[in-house]
């Protein structure tokens, strides 16, 4: 006599499921099982339907079925900021315009609706998870759970006064006051947001050293992210900035180092060996002018490599999907190799590495018995995508944002046929006019 079906929340049918670990593999008409959050079982259909009763049947038959990808590096507040200043270098664009545009306007208000905006736009385009780095992270930590968007929030340090915090002192006490408001969170973690070797002294560093092992949290970090800041340090400092942060004990497997496009060979196997993970911004650098992340050699010499967009006033999107390809092309450019960084370990920088860059690895990032049922499906019977050989190629290649239609984050639908569930798209797009028209006349006056 055969077993009942079990009773579980949710079963999702699709054409394709790409798991991301086992690398590369594809697996054609499989179902994921999801009970409580937690995918319990990845099967093919058929077994699925014998042995699961499903409260929930999702049925995608043109689908490929995705870990929920995972942005490594934003600072989604600045979605209000996207457009203001464009085509300029680094330190035009910071010190000009967009420190200037924050100053302004930096409060509770324009974090939360700038967070509510980038949460909907990413959920549209098939991201489950941000790397957060921004002010005022108990706003934004609070706009994510009341959005229920898993995130890493991150806990801001810089060397000279916001409206977050003035003193080092107030930085590091608000910052462990965040940390400790979140304990026991499902969806939000913490990690250490020192803003880069130039805005951050070496006493603030060995606190966040000594803190981040303490709280067992990342340090997420801009670094080489030009050759000016480098030489800028060279000649202050005598040494490059990621010899300093060896020289403060920075350099292992906590860091998330952010942009590192200016890389001796030394410093990629030092990345290596002490187990960094660098998070590949490939958009906002080309924009930015910044330089080319050796995304290729870092692979090679077995560094955790995982992608980001960067915020939005640098990039002018949250898109992943573009982020991926744009990642993979120039990445083949740079090696001067057309195999580099193929599509499948793209899709792998924008899932499972990213997951383990932030502390996550174990919980999302792809998509096996045991982890969090956070999920992107992605249509591809468009004629943009016909005909299809091979499922990955096809995602990194030929696939647009606009093809995912459902979304899912600890097994709760967040998209549903292309629809946001349960977010009020008029009302973020009227939050999103009225901060451009302020932020417009105080930027021209």
């Amino acid at each position: 006599m055969s077993a009942s079906p079990i009773d579980i929340d949710l079963l999702v049918e699709a054409r394709w499921v790409v798991p991301v670990e086992p690398h590369a593999v594809v697996l054609d008409d499989h179902a994921v099982a999801v009970q409580g959050g937690e995918i319990v079982a990845v099967l093919p259909i058929a077994d699925a339907r014998a042995a699961y009763a499903p409260r929930e049947r999702v049925v995608l038959d043109e689908h490929a079925l995705i870990p929920g990808l995972i942005n490594a590096h934003t600072h989604n507040p600045m979605t209000l900021l996207r457009g203001l200043a464009d085509d300029m270098p680094l330190m035009t664009w910071l010190q000009e315009h967009i420190w200037p545009a924050e100053g302004r306007v930096m409060g509770p208000d324009f974090i939360r609706d700038g967070v509510e905006l980038a949460v909907a736009e990413m959920i549209r385009g098939g991201t489950t998870c941000a790397n957060e780095n921004y002010f005022f992270p108990d706003v934004i930590a609070a706009t994510y759970r009341a959005m229920g968007f898993r995130a890493v929030i991150g806990l801001p340090v810089i060397d000279f006064p916001t409206a977050w915090a003035k003193t080092s002192d107030e930085y590091f006490s608000r910052a462990l006051e965040v940390h400790d408001s979140l304990r026991g969170e499902p969806l939000l973690t913490t990690a250490f947001v020192p803003h880069a070797p130039y805005t951050v002294s070496d006493e603030n560093f060995e606190r966040i050293r000594m803190l981040a092992d303490q709280l067992d949290i990342p340090v997420h970090l801009h670094t080489h992210e030009t050759a000016h800041e480098v030489e800028e340090a060279v000649a202050k400092d005598g040494i490059r900035p990621f010899q300093r942060l060896q020289k403060l004990g920075l350099v292992n497997d906590r860091l998330v180092a952010v942009h590192m496009t200016q890389l001796t060979d030394a410093e990629i196997a030092a990345c290596a060996k002490a187990g960094v993970s660098v998070v590949h911004c490939p958009e906002s650098n080309l924009k930015l002018a910044s330089g080319f992340c050796p995304a290729e050699k870092l692979r090679a010499a077995g560094v955790n490599v995982c992608i980001g967009t960067d915020g939005c006033a640098s990039n002018n999107d949250l898109d992943m999907f573009g982020e991926m390809r744009t990642a993979a092309l120039l990445a083949k450019a740079v090696a001067g190799d057309a195999a580099a960084f193929d599509a499948a370990y793209a899709l792998r920088a924008a899932t499972l590495n990213g997951a383990m860059a932030i502390g996550l690895g174990e919980r999302v990032g792809s998509i096996e018995p045991g982890k969090r049922a956070d999920l992107t499906a992605v249509r591809l019977d468009a004629l943009e995508t016909q005909p299809l050989y091979h499922v990955a190629s096809q995602l990194v290649y030929a696939t647009g944002r606009h093809q995912v239609s459902d979304v899912w984050i600890d097994g709760r639908r967040k998209l549903a046929s292309g629809e946001l569930v349960d977010i009020d798209t008029a009302a973020i797009r009227a939050k999103a006019r009225a901060w451009r028209e302020r932020i417009a006349a105080e930027d021209a006056a």
